[in-house]
């Protein structure tokens, strides 16, 4: 069963992977049209209600293959004009001077008259996608359908779904899989036929995932209500505190704060002047001295990151642990990396069943979970799944292919390359997990459009540096890869 918004992932990332929309439309106009031949032989006259969107574009490709057998009528409920999308279009136009009946949307007034003149109708109005009620003319002419006592076939969804009214139809054909919600009470008897999408577009990262999961920022909004993310780090090493801010700041939030010893809380601040800084009491290490300082700064954030550069000190780790409770304890989205990993090793129970991302390698895996990782990918995939379903977190395991789990959603991810293992990556990926969580985004999704985010940057730079990449460049490549695709 697939979400609404998964099928134009899929949709996206099956033409990354060079297999064009206009390929799938016509694989499943192919197979709504074999499916009427094997269970309607006996009807002849077959009228289509298309709409103007690519499910309107399914029915066009349909009604051609069923020329050869069968009577077609066609009905748009639009104008030629106003059809959405290239692809559906040209297939409008390919049955223009067929042996076909044409209508459009200015002979509305004749929609009875083709109802009750036909055997059987096929609803290609309205895909995946419609919330709320319907509105006109889509409304009546639905009621009209379910009225009609004619037999009714389904493209993909019943117009509608979803909503107050919707068509009834004896039965769906449907692509890939059942869409989310579907039974036989508001779909009929579900059909499903493979439309060529690959195995690797389901279970792989791809665009698809930055495209339709990005959380892009409302037009009236202002300073600090798109994600406000806070940095818990620093102590031994400044810089991988502020790679995780300056990637944040680049994914597109609008405050990012560190939390850090004061001794390199002013080398932090010089590295740039778009990152607030918040100097703890202690000099070197964040010791005990700072938590009422770090609860107080954690509050100013929607989201946090903590680990990158605490170092691994004991009294560092135990102070780590505790903040962690109080983060899981107040309900906020979290990102534990690099250090943090070693303090929720100890007792991993801490953040069970909360929006926590947990970062880590396959040595960290072990560490956190006792479990060492075997070398084949479905086992792999397997064990971080188990794991993240028995904590109920999300896990972003880092290797030469990631996967991503919150349990219940797996994926793999191959974006990336050989140079992007130099030090200072990994905080990059936490912090542009950690804004996309402070920008109400839900943990597997910011794993997600991370990945990609992430990936595709850094393999942006890599054509131009090649193994001299680093961890800043990628941090300046972000901004071309949204600007790209979104």
């Amino acid at each position: 069963m697939i979400e609404s918004k998964e099928v134009y992932v899929l949709d996206i990332n099956t033409e990354y992977l060079g297999i064009p929309t206009s390929t799938l439309m016509e694989n499943a106009g192919r197979g709504v049209a074999e499916f009427i031949k094997k269970q309607y032989p006996s009807k002849d006259k077959i009228l289509f209600l298309c709409g103007t969107g690519n499910n309107g574009g399914d029915g066009f490709v349909a009604a051609r293959y069923l020329l050869d057998k069968f009577k077609v009528t066609v009905f748009l409920l639009g104008d030629t004009h106003s059809i959405k999308s290239s692809i559906a279009r040209r297939n409008y136009y390919k049955l223009d001077g067929k042996r076909i009946s044409l209508y459009k949307k200015d002979s509305l007034d004749k929609i009875d008259d083709l109802i009750r003149e036909n055997d059987l109708i096929v609803d290609a109005l309205l895909g995946v996608g419609v919330k709320g009620s319907l509105r006109e003319p889509y409304d009546s002419l639905v009621s009209k359908i379910n009225k009609s006592g004619k037999p009714i076939v389904s493209i993909d969804i019943p117009t509608g779904f979803g909503t107050q009214t919707s068509v009834k139809p004896d039965y769906t054909v449907t692509f890939h899989d059942v869409k989310e919600g579907m039974n036989t009470k508001n779909s009929g008897i579900i059909e499903i036929v493979d439309i060529g999408i690959p195995r690797e577009a389901s279970e792989y990262i791809g665009p698809g995932d930055l495209i339709v999961y990005y959380p892009k920022p409302f037009i009236r909004s202002h300073k600090g209500e798109n994600g406000r993310l806070l940095v818990i780090g620093g102590g031994p090493y400044s810089g991988a505190p502020a790679l995780s801010a300056l990637a944040a700041l680049r994914t597109g939030i609008d405050l990012v704060y560190v939390a850090s010893p004061r001794r390199v809380s002013s080398i932090i601040a010089s590295y740039s002047p778009n990152i607030i800084v918040k100097p703890l009491i202690s000099e070197e290490k964040i010791t005990y001295d700072d938590i009422e300082a770090i609860k107080n700064y954690i509050k100013l954030a929607d989201a946090v990151v903590i680990g990158p550069g605490a170092g691994g000190a004991d009294e560092t780790l135990e102070v780590l642990t505790d903040v962690i409770k109080y983060i899981v304890d107040i309900d906020k989205p979290l990102v534990i990396d690099a250090d943090a990993i070693k303090a929720i090793s100890r007792d991993p129970s801490i953040i069970k069943n909360s929006k926590t991302v947990v970062t880590p390698h396959a040595g960290e895996f072990l560490q956190l979970t006792g479990i060492k990782l075997p070398d084949n990918e479905e086992k792999r995939r397997y064990k971080v799944s188990q794991w993240a379903s028995k904590l109920g977190i999300s896990i972003y395991l880092k290797g030469y292919i990631d996967i991503l789990s919150n349990g219940s959603i797996t994926k793999y991810n191959k974006i990336h390359n050989v140079a992007m293992t130099v030090g200072g990556t990994g905080d990059v990926l936490a912090g542009i997990i950690g804004a996309l969580l402070s920008k109400n985004l839900k943990p597997i999704y910011a794993m997600r459009v991370a990945a990609f985010l992430n990936g595709e940057a850094g393999n942006n730079v890599f054509q131009r540096k090649s193994y001299g990449l680093l961890a800043t460049d990628i941090i300046d490549e972000i901004p071309a890869v949204l600007k790209k695709y979104l």
